[in-house]
């Protein structure tokens, strides 16, 4: 598959993950302030650039009927922006409780209450990109 780059797109943070060369494991890289969408997608589009993404998932939160809310809206228009910057593939992926799987990765891996207090953005991103890694393997390897 190879390296994908995933964003976790907030309010006033974006979370930003890569996956290794071998498009399997998801690690945390860094959080980025929000800024503006263009500038935003500039810097997604360098970090992807850098890190040798050969694609790029934003995390897009739908509701609990699994619509389209405002989340879910300021996801597509970030992807859209993104499309602008880079010839690279933008995926939206399903991130509905990416945050209270990183909350509970920080609590299982024993990390105090205070220290779990802290932003978890590039953690989230972690967590959507393990999961559209997963789905994806799973996908290749019955299709292979």
């Amino acid at each position: 598959m190879g390296r994908v780059l995933a964003v976790d797109p907030g309010e006033k943070r974006l979370g930003i993950a890569i996956s290794d060369p071998t498009g399997t494991i998801a690690n945390p890289l860094t959080v980025l302030r929000h800024v503006g969408r263009l500038v935003d997608a500039a810097a997604i589009a360098t970090l992807a650039q850098e890190h040798g993404a050969e694609r790029i998932v934003i995390g897009q939160a739908l509701d609990a009927e699994g619509q389209v809310g405002a989340a879910a809206r300021h996801a597509q228009r970030l992807a859209e922006a993104l499309r602008t910057q880079t010839v690279l593939p933008v995926e939206l992926w399903d991130e509905s409780g990416s945050t209270q799987a990183a909350q509970a990765a920080r609590r299982a891996m024993g990390v105090g209450r205070q220290k779990r207090s802290g932003h978890l953005d590039d953690l989230a991103a972690t967590v959507i990109l393990q999961s559209y890694l997963d789905a994806h393997s799973q996908t290749s390897n019955t299709q292979g």
